[in-house]
């Protein structure tokens, strides 16, 4: 069984310091946090920015300034761009970050229902242009999928030359509109991808850390951070992003895995630094 390999969504674009004081919004914020992560034994740092009153942006001149402020606390991490962006954006603004050459960035597979009117749009030719995009700029996607559809999405177009092979895949479970987050689930999802693709799950809130066990024992990788719950336990908000993974690694260790460093999860994912 390889290395776990742990991501760390340090900041979302959408929780708040409402939620969690330790949410990083400014630059030097966002630093601490990545570094806190892979101190921890993060390989992957995935990257929303925000402007100093938090606002979440694509603007590439910020993503600029918080990934060169990362690599000078954290020099051989893996910095995963998203791609999501915000409502109403266009493709070319949510592709931004991509435009400073990353060794992986996020690719959406399809159209999610968020909740009330906000709809998450990612049509067909959305995620083919994505998906183009990155292969010129030798960029590896994380292919973001909510639902069992979305893998069946982007099967579909890695055969008409989209995506490229071996596919690694995020499972984004217990998002409104999305799968939810039982084993079945799970077990539904992780039966879809080809053999030789690899995957990392992210349990969203509560569901963050059994589904971390799952994929421990399963052979797959996991994600946790801010992005997707800020509790360390029921009730206990974590103090840092570092929190959430060292919870993930003593896990391991309980199962026998070892973490992977950023260089044998580039071995693992297939990546060039």
């Amino acid at each position: 069984m390889e290395k776990l390999i742990i991501t760390a969504a340090i900041c979302g674009a959408e929780v708040l310091k409402e939620h969690n004081p330790a949410v990083p919004y400014t630059v030097e914020e966002c630093a601490r946090e990545a570094k806190s992560a892979y101190d921890a034994g993060a390989s992957i740092i995935h990257l929303h920015v925000r402007n100093d009153d938090g606002q979440p942006t694509q603007d590439k001149n910020r993503f600029k300034q918080v990934m060169d402020a990362i690599r000078a606390v954290c020099p051989d991490v893996i910095i995963q761009p998203s791609t999501g962006g915000a409502v109403g954006m266009t493709n070319d603004e949510r592709l931004q970050p991509t435009e400073l050459l990353p060794e992986m960035a996020t690719l959406d597979c399809g159209t999610l229902n968020f909740g009330g009117d906000e709809i998450f749009e990612n049509t067909e030719n959305t995620i083919k242009y994505f998906g183009q995009k990155m292969i010129e700029r030798g960029i590896k996607p994380e292919l973001e999928v909510f639902d069992k559809s979305m893998i069946e999405m982007a099967l579909r177009l890695h055969k008409k030359g989209y995506i490229a092979a071996p596919m690694h895949f995020d499972f984004v479970m217990g998002v409104n509109g999305g799968i939810g987050s039982d084993i079945r689930d799970f077990v539904f999802l992780r039966g879809s991808i080809p053999a030789d693709a690899t995957y990392t799950v992210a349990g969203v809130g509560r569901y963050e850390f059994p589904l971390a066990a799952l994929a421990i024992i399963d052979g797959g990788h996991v994600r946790v951070g801010f992005e997707d719950n800020v509790y360390l336990s029921k009730g206990v908000p974590a103090k840092s992003n570092g929190e959430l993974v060292e919870k993930v690694v003593r896990m391991a260790k309980e199962f026998g895995r070892e973490v992977a460093t950023p260089d044998e999860a580039r071995r693992i994912l297939g990546l060039k630094k």
